[in-house]
């Protein structure tokens, strides 16, 4: 018998079976029938016996190597029908989502976001850089550095948040961004223009004027000649520029631990525009923040000569800002994520 001739013909049969299958199913049955107990090159082992030894080996050898071929063609025939199938399964599940989407409002800042930004906007024009600092602060930075006394009240739990981590109340949440300043002094020799915005954290009951989370931006200003006067007219331009050239800002002495002389910063009431109203307890101005020209012990903690430099430095609340520009009576809301608030701004 020509069992070299058989095994090719039955290869090339078993081969065209397996390609020819065109689902899963059908290749499982072809595969039984070319390669099973009944098939074909099943059919060539077992009358490989009546062969001498030589001409055993020889087909043998072929027999194999045929074998392991169809092998090859069914294993790679699967992958392309398993690929195929789950193409069509996920061609099936697809979820056309554009109708949907097409009629979702699209989102917007939240108001703070919005404030932010455009503080940010406003200040660099001026020729500021903006700085960031962590919201997780040392003792020394949010008050040592800052000429705050061991016993100043601000260091009390109930206005500070302080955490379990290392000796007990020195490392808190910061209450405010003034520790950014000084890192940035320890960081960066002198001149520097600068402010911080960010996030800050302290101990407040929620109403209509405080929140326990709230966001901050101070400004720094450390240089030769610095004056007092530089920090009016820097307010005064600040206030024009954010709120109009109707709006002004004035200064009322005041005492802040970290700035000598120090001032209360207030601008023209947005609401009556100075003639006088509730909102501003008919006085036609609002606070807003604080300010001063830098203590000279802030200077000496990050190892400048308050001989050689001088500088400034004020700070109000991002969120108090929004409200009072937008008029807004209860500052909770800025947080609340109420739909019919956002899309007012």
């Amino acid at each position: 018998m020509s069992t070299d001739l058989d095994i090719a013909r039955v290869e090339a049969d078993a081969t065209q079976a397996l390609s020819d299958a065109s689902s899963l199913v059908d290749l499982d049955e072809a595969t039984t029938r070319v390669l099973g107990k009944k098939s074909a090159l099943n059919q060539i082992s077992q009358r490989l016996g009546s062969l001498d030894p030589d001409a055993r080996k020889e087909a043998g050898q072929a027999l194999n190597a045929a074998r392991s071929r169809v092998q090859s063609v069914a294993a790679s025939r699967r992958d392309e029908l398993e690929a195929a199938a789950r193409a069509e399964q996920l061609a099936g599940e697809r979820l056309d989502l554009t109708e949907t989407m097409g009629r979702l409002p699209r989102g917007r800042l939240n108001v703070v976001t919005q404030t932010w930004e455009r503080l940010e906007d406003v200040f660099v024009a001026m020729g500021y850089i903006v700085a960031e600092g962590p919201e997780v602060e040392s003792d020394w930075y949010n008050f040592t550095a800052l000429n705050l006394p061991v016993a100043h009240p601000a260091r009390s739990a109930q206005d500070s948040a302080y955490l379990d981590l290392g000796e007990p109340e020195s490392v808190l949440l910061r209450t405010q961004t003034s520790p950014v300043q000084i890192r940035l002094m320890e960081a960066q020799k002198p001149p520097i223009y600068a402010i911080m915005p960010g996030r800050v954290y302290r101990r407040d009951t929620p109403d209509a004027r405080h929140n326990p989370t709230f966001t901050q931006i101070e400004g720094l200003v450390v240089d030769r000649g610095i004056t007092f006067g530089d920090l009016a007219g820097t307010i005064e331009a600040f206030t024009n520029a954010y709120f109009g050239a109707r709006m002004h800002s004035r200064l009322r002495p005041y005492y802040f631990p970290f700035t000598e002389p120090s001032a209360e910063l207030e601008v023209t009431c947005v609401i009556c525009e100075g003639a006088g109203c509730r909102t501003c307890s008919n006085t036609g101005w609002i606070e807003l923040g604080g300010c001063g020209m830098v203590h000279p012990n802030v200077f000496r903690n990050v190892g400048l000569d308050p001989e050689e430099w001088s500088g400034f430095a004020f700070g109000f609340g991002i969120d108090r800002l929004a409200q009072v520009r937008h008029g807004i009576a209860d500052m909770r809301v800025l947080f609340q994520n109420d739909v019919r608030f956002i899309e007012q701004f």
